[in-house]
């Protein structure tokens, strides 16, 4: 994986996100659209990381990918509220799995919240989604039974 390369996303990139979460991610949420992945990137520019890697010369490249010569492999968003380290949207493209793509994405988000004083990371891991239980537990999480999430919409979707 020498040709990989990780970085922060930019408001450019944000279509070719979204396209890519359509294969390469599980499920979707209220906030996977132009506007939600926007707000955030204006929020916080360093959160949303980007996993992309050179592609042959004369090669092609993946539909909507940013710059010249890459092609978007993997995400993950690395959100830090001042308190608490999150990781939402870990997501390899499909025929890319099993490299260390996801094991990279997740180094450079652990990295990011050390320098901002982060003291743990937590994932939100759908409970259907086998593969990715088995992903997360080899990077060193586990899931904590005691807690249960309780959402509620805050506008119409």
């Amino acid at each position: 994986m020498s040709d990989l390369r990780i970085r922060s996303a930019s408001p450019a990139d944000l279509d070719a996100v979204l396209a890519f979460w359509k294969t390469a991610a599980e499920g979707t949420s209220i906030s996977d659209d132009r506007a939600g992945v926007e707000r955030l990137v204006a929020r916080d520019p360093q959160a949303l990381l980007l996993a992309e890697r050179g592609t042959e010369p004369g090669g092609t490249e993946a539909v909507g990918t940013e710059r010249a010569g890459t092609e978007l492999v993997g995400t993950v968003i690395a959100g830090f509220d001042g308190w608490r380290c999150h990781l939402y949207r870990l997501a390899v493209r499909p025929d890319a799995r099993r490299q260390g793509i996801g094991s990279a994405l997740l180094a450079a988000a652990e990295e990011r919240f050390v320098a901002l004083g982060g003291r743990r990371g937590d994932a939100m891991v759908l409970d259907r989604n086998e593969r990715a239980h088995h992903a997360w537990q080899a990077a060193g999480y586990a899931p904590e039974q005691q807690w249960t999430r309780w959402v509620k919409p805050l506008a119409e979707g």
